[in-house]
C-alpha cells in the first residue's frame, strides 16, 4: 500500500508542475511520458541512470523564463542540459526534477570577422562554429574530442578544453560573454565585448559551474584566425617515464606548442585499427606535438621540439608532411574514447590535472593500480597542461567489477590531488566526482562554494546536489578512509 501510495503522490506532483508548464509551453515543448524521457536519463556517464519527471525543450528565452518561474514557484529542482555529452554525470535528472534542454537554441546570431567574435545560441555545436567562419578565414579554438557532437552551453557548464588548449586556452580563455537565467526568472549578462569589462568578473564564476547557477541563452566568443600552416610531430618512446620526462622539457625549453598530447602502448594498441592512424604500437609512450603559424615559425619550432626530443629519448621522429597526414595523426587521439569499445565492454574515463613534473610518477602510480584492482587502464593526456584521461576497462556484466573500476579512478585522483593537483580538469564534478571533493577542499573552502551558489541559487533549485559535497557526504566519505591516500574498499571482493 506504501508503495502504491508513493506512485500515486509522485503522479499527482508529476501532473500538478505539467499542467503548470503547459501554461507557458507549447505542449510539443514537454515531455513526460516515460518513453518520451528516457532518452534523457543520463549523460556520458551511462553507469548512473535516473528518469526525469518532465524535459522542457523551450524555443526562446521568453519560456525559459517562464520555466525557472514556474519551477521556483512549486519548488522544483531544474537540471539543465546541453547535448548530453558529459562525462561526469552533471546532466543526470533528479527523479522529480525538470530536464531544461537547450537543444532548440542552436542558431548562430552573429559573426564579426572585424573584432573576431560570434554571438551564438547555448545549442551550437562546438564544431558548427568553426565551420560557419572557416571562409573568413577563422575559427574557434577549443576542441574537445566531442566537439562533433558537444554544444557551447555545455563547454560553458564545464570550461571545455580539447587537444589545442595549452596555446589557445579552455572556454574560459575564448568566451567574452555570457547572458543567463537566473532561477528567479531575471535576465543577467556577465562579461562583455570590451577588453576588460566593469565589476567583479562572474563571467569566470560562471563558465565551469555546471548548471547550479543559472541557463545560458546567449553566449559570444572570440574567434582566431586559422594558421598559415600547422604540422605534427609524433614521437616514440620505450619508457613512459622518458615520454612523461620529454613533455616537461619541452615546456621548460620555452617553447609552447598549439596540443602536446601523449598516449600509452595500451591506448595506442587501442586506437591503431580503428583509425589507423600510423601510431607506433611497439612505443610504450607516443607524443603528439603540434606547431602551428608562418611556415618559417613551424620550421624553426618543428626543429626545436625534435632536438628536446632527441635528447629526451625518443626512439623514433615522424612529423607530417601533409594537412592529410596531420589530421590522420590527430584522429587516433581524438578516438581514443569510442575505440575502447573494441577491446572492453565498458570503460570509465577519469579527469584529473597535475603539474607536468610529476607526470611519469603517476603513470608509475596507475600501473600499480592496475595490479591493486586487477583492471586494464589506457592512458590519454592534454600532457602539456597536465590534465589526465585515464580510462580504465572494465565489464560491467562481471560482478564487483564496476565498484572497482570507481576504486580505482578514486584513487587515480587523490594521487592526483597529492602530487599538487586538482581532481578535474576539463569533465566537471557532477556527481562521478563529488566525493572526491572532500579530498581536495576543506570544509571552510565547500562552504565558500555554496555561498556563491546561494548568491545566485537562494533557493538550492538549479542542478541540485551535484559538484559540491554536504556536510553528510563528506562526513560518510571521510569514514570510507583511515587517512588521505590510503583508500580501504571493505566491500570489494579479493583478487
Amino acid at each position: 500500500m506504501e508503495q502504491n501510495s508513493s506512485i500515486d503522490s509522485y503522479r499527482d506532483r508529476q501532473q500538478e508542475v505539467v499542467k503548470a508548464l503547459r501554461q507557458v509551453l507549447p505542449g510539443h515543448c514537454i515531455l513526460h511520458h516515460e518513453e518520451d524521457v528516457r532518452p534523457y536519463e543520463c549523460d556520458g556517464l551511462a553507469a548512473y541512470r535516473q528518469l526525469p519527471m518532465i524535459v522542457c525543450l523551450p524555443e526562446s528565452e521568453s519560456q525559459i523564463i517562464a520555466v525557472m518561474e514556474v519551477c521556483r514557484r512549486l519548488s522544483v529542482p531544474v537540471v539543465p542540459r546541453g547535448a548530453g555529452t558529459g562525462l561526469s554525470g552533471g546532466a543526470m535528472p533528479i527523479a522529480d526534477g525538470v530536464v531544461l534542454s537547450t537543444a532548440k537554441f542552436n542558431k548562430i546570431l552573429k559573426v564579426d570577422a572585424y573584432s573576431r567574435t560570434a554571438v551564438v545560441q547555448p545549442g551550437v555545436r562546438n564544431l558548427a562554429i568553426s565551420e560557419a567562419v572557416s571562409p573568413l578565414g577563422l575559427y574557434y579554438a577549443p576542441d574537445p574530442s566531442s566537439q562533433i557532437a558537444c554544444t557551447i552551453g555545455g563547454n560553458v557548464a564545464e570550461n571545455s578544453g580539447g587537444v589545442h588548449c595549452l596555446k589557445y586556452g579552455l572556454t574560459v580563455h575564448n568566451v567574452l560573454r555570457a547572458r543567463v537565467v537566473t532561477i528567479d526568472g531575471e535576465v543577467i549578462e556577465l562579461g562583455g565585448e570590451a577588453l576588460d569589462a566593469p565589476g567583479l568578473d562572474l563571467l569566470a564564476v560562471f563558465i565551469g559551474s555546471e548548471g547550479m547557477l543559472g541557463i545560458v541563452t546567449e553566449v559570444t566568443v572570440k574567434l582566431v584566425p586559422k594558421p598559415q600552416v600547422a604540422r605534427v610531430i609524433m614521437a616514440s618512446f620505450d619508457d613512459v617515464v622518458k615520454g612523461g620526462n620529454a613533455v616537461a622539457n619541452v615546456i621548460a625549453a620555452g617553447i609552447i606548442p598549439a596540443g602536446l598530447e601523449m598516449m600509452d602502448k595500451t591506448s595506442s594498441r587501442m586506437v591503431e585499427p580503428f583509425v589507423k592512424a600510423g601510431y607506433d604500437i611497439n612505443a610504450e609512450a607516443i607524443l603528439l606535438c603540434e606547431s602551428d603559424g608562418t611556415t618559417e615559425e613551424v620550421e624553426e619550432e618543428i626543429a626545436r621540439m625534435s632536438a628536446v626530443l632527441e635528447q629526451a629519448g625518443a626512439t623514433a621522429i615522424a612529423v607530417s608532411q601533409s594537412e592529410a597526414e596531420r589530421l590522420r595523426f590527430w584522429s587516433g587521439r581524438k578516438n581514443a574514447f569510442p575505440a575502447a569499445g573494441r577491446i572492453s565492454p565498458d570503460y570509465y574515463c577519469m579527469d584529473g590535472t597535475i603539474p607536468r613534473k610529476r607526470l611519469s610518477e603517476v603513470l608509475i602510480g596507475i600501473t600499480h593500480m592496475e595490479e591493486k584492482y586487477g583492471l586494464r587502464c589506457a592512458n590519454v593526456f592534454h600532457a602539456g597542461d597536465g590534465n589526465l584521461h585515464p580510462l580504465i576497462l572494465f565489464d560491467a556484466n562481471q560482478e564487483g567489477e564496476f565498484l572497482r573500476a570507481e576504486a580505482f579512478g578514486a584513487e587515480i585522483l587523490e594521487l592526483c590531488v597529492t602530487v599538487g593537483g586538482t581532481i578535474t580538469g576539463e569533465h566537471g564534478v557532477g556527481i562521478e566526482k563529488i566525493n572526491s571533493m572532500c579530498v581536495q577542499f576543506s570544509r571552510e573552502e565547500l562552504d565558500a562554494f555554496f555561498a556563491v551558489k546561494r548568491a545566485f541559487d537562494p533557493h538550492f533549485l538549479l542542478n541540485p546536489d551535484k559538484a559540491i559535497p554536504t556536510l553528510h557526504r563528506c562526513a560518510e566519505y571521510g569514514r570510507m578512509h583511515v587517512k588521505r591516500g590510503n583508500l580501504k574498499f571493505p566491500d570489494l571482493p579479493r583478487f
